[in-house]
């Protein structure tokens, strides 16, 4: 089994192999391009957005500081919009539903690393996927963990640390996060 076959799978695994390294490269160089775009060459922007991420369903809306690992393991659906300074580190799929609305400087960490100090010193790492359902919105300055699901319907209040699912229709804030109360449209 590939490192790439591992980390996808949720084993431990080796980022420094050089298939991972050269996929993170191509990550970084179309992140770079990406940032080296005029505002008004929405375009490109958008071919290079197609080209970095794995799967794209419909419209979408990344603004400048947007960096990931590979890129290739994200998947977004119709009008997605994220903010400013979005970091998603996609060492396990990381996929996101339709009518996602990210605030600035929001964080989604599939990469994790083991507790024990000796499996970490070797350079062994882990990940998990990460879902976002459909009409989620995320405040700024947001952190999701490794393994999380986020249901249909949810708001997650800025500088939310969330670290467990959150079931769908909830307003979910904190760190850690946690629901609080249900979602409701104002009248």
């Amino acid at each position: 089994m590939s490192e790439f076959e591992k980390m996808i799978s949720g084993q431990l695994y080796n980022a420094e192999v050089p298939q991972l390294r050269e996929l993170r490269l191509r990550a970084a160089l179309l992140c770079h391009q990406l940032e080296q775009l005029s505002p008004a060459e929405e375009e490109t922007r958008i071919a290079l957005l197609r080209e970095l991420l794995g799967s794209v369903k419909g419209s979408l809306t990344v603004n400048p500081g947007f960096r990931c690992d590979y890129g290739s393991n994200i998947t977004v659906g119709d009008n997605f919009y994220a903010n400013y300074n979005c970091v998603i580190l996609d060492c396990a799929p990381v996929t996101f539903g339709d009518n996602v609305l990210i605030g600035p400087n929001c964080s989604f960490y599939a990469a994790g690393h083991p507790l024990d100090a000796a499996t970490r010193s070797s350079g062994l790492e882990f990940a998990k996927p990460i879902t976002v359902g459909n009409d989620v919105w995320f405040g700024g300055s947001v952190t999701v963990l490794p393994g999380v699901t986020i249901r249909d319907g949810c708001v997650i209040g800025a500088g939310s640390v969330v670290t467990r699912d959150i079931p769908a229709g909830m307003v979910a804030v904190g760190n850690p996060c946690r629901p609080i109360k249900p979602a409701e449209e104002r009248k």
